[in-house]
Order: C-alpha cells, then structure tokens, then sequence
C-alpha cells in the first residue's frame, strides 16, 4: 500500500484510523479469547507494512482535552509505527492558507485519503481541492450513520443536530465549499467509496461498508479488571443544545441512584460548570479520560455495568469489551428532556441510535414526572 494519507481532528478519529489499518495488516485476524483478547496478534505489535504506508495528519483542535487526548493517542500511533504529523490548523489568522500550502504535497501524491469527520468544514475544503482516487470514512461518533443516510438520498451534509434552514451568513459563504463536498464523498466510476464503520449503516449505492470490530484495541489492551459497581458514560448533548440542563442533572442522579454508580466519565465537551454540579449532587467521582472510552475501559479497571445515553459508546463497547462480562445499558432520551429549540430531527436520530444497539446492550426506558425522571428497563 502506498500513498495513503488519514486527517483526523478527535481522537476517537485516530483510533478508528488505526482500527482500520489493523485491518488491512494480513495479520491481523479476529479471533477473541475466552478472557476478551484477540488471539494471533501480539500486543503492541507494531504494524509493519500497514504502518509504513500511511502518514496520520492531525489538524488540531483548540480545546485543551481534545489536544491532550490527540497527543496520546498520537504517541499510540507513532509506537506501531506510523508517521504523524501535528498540524496547528487552527491557531489564528493565515492558519487555514498555511495548512493548506504545508500539506498540498502529500494530498497531490496520496492514492487514498481518510477521514473521520465529512461534516468538517476543514476536511471538505480539502477534499474539494485534492480530490482522491480512493476515500475512506471512519466512524467520528454517530455522525457516520447520518453521513450514509445523507448520502443515500442525495442530501446536502448536514450534522443531525443543527438548527435551521441554512441561510445563515456563514452557510451561505461556505455553500458552495459543502456541495463541491457533497460530491467529493460520493463514489463515482472513478473514485472508490469506503465506509469503515461499527454502527449499523445500509451501504449507499456505490460504497463498500467494512466492519470495525475494534480488533486493534482488544489486543493492544486488557482484559480489564472489573470493579463490583457502575459507571456511567457522560454526553455532550447539553452543550450542542440539544438536551435541557436540569432535566440531564435530574436523570444522571436518578441513574446514579437506581444502578449503585460510583464514577461519571465525562465527554471530552462536557463543560466544567454541568460536570461541577452533578459532582456536588450525585456524589459521582468525575472522570476525564485521557484516552477514547474504548481504550479506558479495555484498560481498566472499568464497572460491571455501563450505562450511556445514546452515543457511539453503546455501539462500541460491546465490542471493545466482549467476552470480559461488562453489560451496556443504554437510557433513551425522554422527549420532555429536549430543549424547545432542539432540531426537530434530534429526537429521531437519538432514538435510532439507541435502537439500533448491539443486542447484548439493555434499554432503559425513561419516565418524566415533575419530581424526577424514573428509568426502567425496557
């Protein structure tokens, strides 16, 4: 394999980035041991040829804990081998020209370029300038399964919890950046389409969907020791507008209450101030990860049970975990719980990503009362 060039800006990018190149290793098998590790791929191993052939580009976020996580996940990378290049794409003005001129170079010689996010503004101005023989997207949360279904049906990329018509200003300028995207996602006689994906997506015409079985995670890491108690998995969903505050503060606790969890892993964009005061009222130990969830948990030590909202993490855990005996539950979200100027497509997509969950994975079914929210098995 030669020319080949991956973009990540998250570091749940860069491990799927190298869950997809272990898979391309002619080692790499997927086979799992009884106690949950993948047999026939030594741990730590490097990747050989696979390595060699693809350069990693991080173009940074600002965030302190997404550059910090993409830093380890980075030095990961570079220990199986791979080239990475840290690329401060967003530090000021001139940034975005200097980037571009920096990496014109390697995007003019690379036979295949993958991705993670193709909602990226930064990705699709690259992709409408260096267009790819070979393209390859891989899972950036659950955005995948609202880029296949977009694409399917021919729609403008539009991430599923946005708001509006797009008549905003800066849509309006950037409108004709996300169409010549649009068509540089798409396979065409000429361009080879890949999904590399853990989420249940129907192939658009034209794309091939490979599975990712996290077979990369489950033998560099773990199994993990189990702790007696839970733990929950914290989301995002209030700080893109999509979930009331008081009614997210009010439903952790009662999870909390109602499983015996003893931590709250925090999403890397939770804010310090919701993350301050679910401490103070739940009593719940706050975790910031320095690595993608996958990695903790298979790291460990992790609770017997997990409990998520809906996220990528009821998809992916299953498999990063198996045969390790840790059960996935997942709490839907309740339609009290939305803010009023929530899209009007969020309490759609956020149900079909609970329901779609692996089969191993319990659904809670939630009930608001005026009180409190009472969360159920269903």
């Amino acid at each position: 394999m030669t020319g080949q060039l991956a973009f990540v800006e998250s570091p749940v990018q860069l491990l799927n980035v190298l869950e997809w190149a272990h898979a391309q290793s002619p080692a790499a098998g997927d086979h799992v041991a009884p106690g949950g590790r993948e047999v026939g791929a030594p741990v730590g191993a490097p990747l050989g040829g696979a390595s060699a052939a693809l350069t990693l580009v991080v173009l940074s976020p600002t965030d302190p804990m997404s550059r910090g996580q993409l830093r380890r996940m980075a030095q990961l990378a570079r220990d199986d081998g791979f080239t990475v290049r840290w690329q401060e794409a967003r530090d000021g003005r001139g940034s975005l020209f200097r980037t571009l001129r920096d990496l014109a170079p390697l995007l003019r010689a690379a036979e295949r370029v993958i991705v993670g996010d193709p909602f990226s503004r930064y990705v699709q101005l690259l992709l409408t300038l260096f267009a790819p023989k070979q393209l390859t997207v891989v899972d950036d949360g659950t955005a995948t399964m609202e880029y296949a279904a977009q694409l399917a049906r021919g729609e403008r990329l539009v991430r599923w919890h946005r708001r509006g018509s797009g008549r905003d200003p800066r849509e309006l300028v950037l409108a004709p950046v996300s169409a010549a995207a649009r068509r540089k996602l798409a396979p065409t006689r000429r361009r080879a389409v890949e999904i590399f994906t853990s989420l249940p997506v129907e192939p658009p015409p034209g794309t091939t969907v490979t599975p990712n079985t996290f077979a990369w995670t489950r033998a560099r890491f773990g199994p993990p020791r189990l702790t007696r108690g839970a733990d929950l998995v914290g989301t995002s969903l209030v700080e893109t507008g999509v979930v009331d505050p008081d009614q997210y503060a009010r439903a952790v606790a009662d999870l909390a209450r109602t499983h015996g969890a003893t931590r709250y892993f925090a999403h890397r964009r939770e804010s310090a101030e919701k993350l301050h005061r679910i401490a103070v009222e739940t009593g719940l130990e706050i975790v910031r990860p320095d690595l993608p969830l996958e990695l903790i948990a298979r790291r460990g030590p992790i609770g017997r049970t997990v409990v998520s909202f809906p996220s990528t993490v009821v998809h992916t855990l299953p498999l990063a975990l198996v045969g390790t005996g840790v059960k996935v539950a997942v709490c839907e979200i309740a339609p009290e719980w939305l803010k009023e100027n929530a899209s009007p497509r969020a309490q759609g997509f956020l149900a079909g990503v609970a329901g779609t969950a692996a089969f191993e994975v319990d659904r809670l079914t939630a009930r608001a009362t005026p009180a409190a929210e009472r969360l159920e098995f269903g």
